[in-house]
């Protein structure tokens, strides 16, 4: 355990010293400052009209929604492209030879970079998740349903992906595991939003198909089950909604992504075990 927490540590370091956090911040910042305008925007225009305030705290509960969807794929995204290089460049490159030697074996060394990313992930969306609330609460007045099991649930879907970057970067360079886990994601985007369509068309094919591409990446899911927590509940029965509780992933479902975790992080202590360096 000592030498996978001395790795954690270097590997947050290392994140720091490449300012990849503080770049993150700094674009979770952008879009928190387009979202605020967006925000006293809307409030403007509902001063100038006749709304009953029921509807108008729906109307922005549902921009918050937004603001937080926004706030989950940017930590995604950045999620992937940060960590992709990590072994894959390593390898690369051959300075992950320095490294992989005795006494740190190979899957400590892996464990060790994978929770540094786990850590660096953590305190990203902790920051960002919190500042979108804050922002919409500042203006609006209005908050999340269960802010912390949404919480919990984009870091979740962040580190499934992480896991993802990490397995395929014992095996592919990493142009090539960025290309395969961005792909893999829009797998589970395009299934999260068929399941979403499946409300208006009434397919149970389209269903099916949402289904298999969340068993292939189960990350979309996750924020499904994280806007199904968050929502009020009339959000969340309106069919038009793009949130509405039209497939609404089930504990079954953020227990299979678990055991997904655990597999893919297993494939990915074998093969960096077993392959030449």
């Amino acid at each position: 355990m000592k030498n996978i927490a001395t790795i954690a540590l270097v590997t947050l370091r290392e994140a720091a010293r490449r300012k990849i956090l503080w770049t993150a911040l700094l674009a979770g910042a952008l879009l928190l400052g387009i979202f605020a305008i967006a925000l006293r925007l809307q409030v403007v225009e509902f001063q100038s009209r006749a709304m009953s305030p029921f509807v108008r705290y729906q109307v922005e509960a549902g921009m918050l929604m937004i603001g937080l969807y926004t706030c989950d794929l940017l930590a995604v995204v950045l999620t992937i492209l940060t960590s992709i290089d990590t072994l894959a460049g390593e390898i690369s490159s051959g300075t992950i030879q320095a490294i992989a030697t005795k006494p740190i074996s190979r899957s400590q060394l892996l464990m060790g970079k994978f929770i540094g990313f786990v850590g660096m992930i953590v305190v990203y969306v902790v920051i960002t998740f919190n500042a979108t609330i804050a922002v919409a609460y500042s203006v609006t007045g209005v908050l999340p349903e269960h802010p912390l099991h949404g919480l919990l649930l984009i870091i979740f879907e962040c580190i499934i992906a992480l896991s993802l970057t990490f397995m395929f970067g014992t095996w592919f360079s990493t142009l090539t595991n960025g290309v395969i886990v961005l792909g893999l994601q829009a797998v589970a985007f395009m299934g999260g939003w068929l399941e979403q369509v499946s409300g208006f068309s009434q397919s149970g094919h389209i269903v099916t198909l949402g289904i298999v591409s969340s068993l292939i990446n189960p990350s979309e899911s996750l924020w499904r089950r994280a806007a199904y927590e968050m929502q009020t509940p009339l959000a969340g029965s309106l069919s038009f909604s793009p949130f509405a509780n039209v497939s609404i992933p089930s504990s079954t479902a953020v227990i299979y992504a678990g055991v997904y975790l655990c597999v893919v992080l297993g494939i990915a202590i074998y093969h960096f075990d077993a392959r030449d360096l």
